[in-house]
């Protein structure tokens, strides 16, 4: 398995994507992306469930060994699309390093309702699909752990410094940056 200290988060994203897994980057990379400096030890992501892209899923990582992260070794697991079916939410240590397949995120939801809330990023050279500032706020917030709480700061402070360059510029915003109505 891959060091926990040194993932290799560039290799992860790119057999995703290389096998055309459909997915959003959410928590520390999402954040990365957006121009936060925290360090992150996983790569955490939401992916479709539909049956055609979890086979992706599973086969693009099948070579990389994925087994549950924390789980006594000898655990029987079986690494296939009926056990992610089954499922929703796992987390993975894998040759690669460590890995959350969420199918469904606190206050965000699962893929198809985080679609519209997503922005291309480049992270690590390469373009990925990541949730917006604002719904990355959100489901950070909605997450209530401590290092969550923590990014918030930050994460805040971007946003307040990307809204006052706009301004400043009289760039709209995107559509989907706009904080819903009250």
């Amino acid at each position: 398995m891959a060091d926990a200290s040194v993932p290799d988060f560039k290799s992860v994203l790119g057999t995703l994507s290389g096998a055309q897994v459909e997915y959003i980057l959410v928590g520390g990379l999402a954040a990365i992306g957006h121009g936060g400096s925290r360090a992150t030890f996983d790569v955490d992501v939401v992916y479709s469930r539909a049956p055609e892209n979890v086979a992706r899923l599973v086969r693009a990582l099948s070579p990389y060994h994925p087994y549950p992260r924390g789980a006594p070794p000898g655990l029987p697991f079986q690494w296939d699309a009926k056990t992610l079916l089954r499922g929703l939410n796992f987390t993975l240590t894998t040759d690669l390093g460590d890995l959350d397949l969420l199918g469904e995120i606190a206050g965000g939801g699962t893929y198809e309702e985080l679609l519209p809330r997503t922005v291309d990023l480049k992270v690590f050279g390469e373009i990925f699909r990541c949730l917006d500032l604002r719904m990355l706020i959100q489901v950070k917030r909605a997450a209530g752990r401590p290092k969550d709480f923590e990014a918030l700061a930050e994460l805040e402070a971007i946003l307040e410094e990307e809204e006052r360059m706009q301004t400043e510029q009289r760039i709209p915003m995107p559509p989907h940056d706009r904080a819903p109505p009250p």
